[in-house]
């Protein structure tokens, strides 16, 4: 029986990640690393360094591979459609992906599906922000359309002076989008999984909270989030995923905005397993992972719901212990019931490590849920 080799492009954590549930299934996981020194590259077996912006790099990696795929959403969407013009299976599509590498592009598509965007405009000058500022109302959000991530690529701006002195921003990049600033109650994740024969599933609606535009903790279900909101939050990520052709997993980020019909907006796009669907790890029938497999693979989809009553994930960012094994015995025996993810990359300050997860049942309180993953998390990080 040939089982199939996966091609990712990018050796990051996500990819590190699918290892796992490639070997649970009996496939073979290959990845095109960044370099050699990459956290994906200890758990797979076959793994050479190339350079995703070079079409022959690309071509080499995908020699024997039944289906290419991607730790991140970078890859030039030129050369992704000339590997699908030779023959290659790239999933997910082009066309969808750059939905997620460009935000004008994404928020164009939004209101072409007639789904909840916030104000926006594209804008070539500073003018055009004042423009924007004068006829949405103040502060407004500045976003680089391509290459922003945890908060980088973004800038709030409170006046029409901070907009004139945006020309850096406009010599980088352009056009620029320009936001309304959203009052919203909270951020949301509607993360859902679609198959290329067009099977799709959603997970339960999460909550998602940022810290200095990092996400810090996801809980699942979103606590106390109406159940209309949350099936039309789900309708949405579906329909986006159906109209855009989406293969693998994909996340739709979400402001909550209560009295706002139909109570979210939509902030970004992500297609590919997710930070804010971390959670699914352990506490789904199903995890992101071993469904991105299935969906590109067009397999079956597996069950979605939840394990336990709440599930927490709390992020481990780099702090002030280096040695975070050292710190496993403390952290473990303080919450047996932890699930830790380490990421094998180097400590620096910021960085994403980590992850832990932890599962309560439908009688526990979110707060004590939420303590409980911290306790481990801050342990580690700070290895006491």
């Amino acid at each position: 029986m040939t089982f199939p080799i996966i091609g990712v492009v990018g050796g990051g954590q996500l990819a590190r990640m699918m290892a796992p549930a490639a070997a649970a299934l009996g496939f073979e996981l290959q990845v095109l690393a960044e370099s050699a020194e990459v956290c994906a590259v200890p758990v797979v077996a076959k793994a050479p360094v190339g350079d995703y912006r070079d079409l022959e790099a690309l071509r080499e990696f995908a020699r024997g591979v039944d289906v290419l795929t991607f730790d991140h959403e970078h890859v030039p969407t030129g050369h992704l459609r000339t590997l699908i013009a030779e023959g290659v299976n790239v999933q997910p599509r082009p066309d969808a992906l750059v939905n997620a590498q460009d935000k004008l592009v994404m928020r164009a598509a939004i209101a072409e599906l007639g789904l909840p965007n916030p104000e926006w405009a594209a804008v070539d000058s500073p003018a055009g922000i004042v423009g924007f500022g004068d006829r949405h109302g103040w502060p407004v959000v500045l976003k680089m359309p391509r290459g922003g991530y945890d908060g980088k690529g973004v800038r709030v701006l409170h006046s029409a002076a901070q907009a004139q002195d945006t020309g850096d921003w406009f010599a980088a990049m352009s056009p620029l989008l320009v936001e309304e600033m959203v009052d919203f109650s909270r951020e949301l994740s509607a993360l859902i999984a679609r198959t290329p024969s067009g099977e799709a599933r959603a997970w339960p609606v999460a909550e998602s909270i940022q810290v200095a535009g990092v996400c810090d903790e996801v809980i699942a279900p979103a606590p106390g989030i109406l159940p209309q909101v949350a099936a039309a939050a789900q309708a949405a990520a579906l329909q986006i995923a159906d109209a855009l052709g989406v293969t693998g997993v994909m996340a739709a980020e979400l402001f909550e905005t209560p009295g706002r019909a139909p109570g979210f907006l939509v902030n970004e796009l992500a297609m590919r397993p997710h930070n804010t669907g971390h959670w699914t790890m352990d506490g789904a029938v199903t995890g992101q992972f071993e469904q991105h497999l299935r969906a590109v693979l067009d397999l079956p989809l597996g069950d979605t719901a939840a394990l336990g009553g709440i599930v927490v994930m709390k992020n481990i960012l780099g702090g002030a212990n280096a040695d975070l094994f050292a710190a496993y015995p403390a952290a473990l025996a303080a919450e047996p019931t932890a699930k830790v993810h380490s990421y094998g990359k180097s400590v620096r300050p910021g960085r994403k490590i980590a992850h832990v997860n932890v599962i309560g049942s439908a009688h526990d309180d979110v707060a004590a849920v939420r303590a409980r993953a911290t306790t481990a998390a801050t342990i580690i990080r700070d290895g006491k």
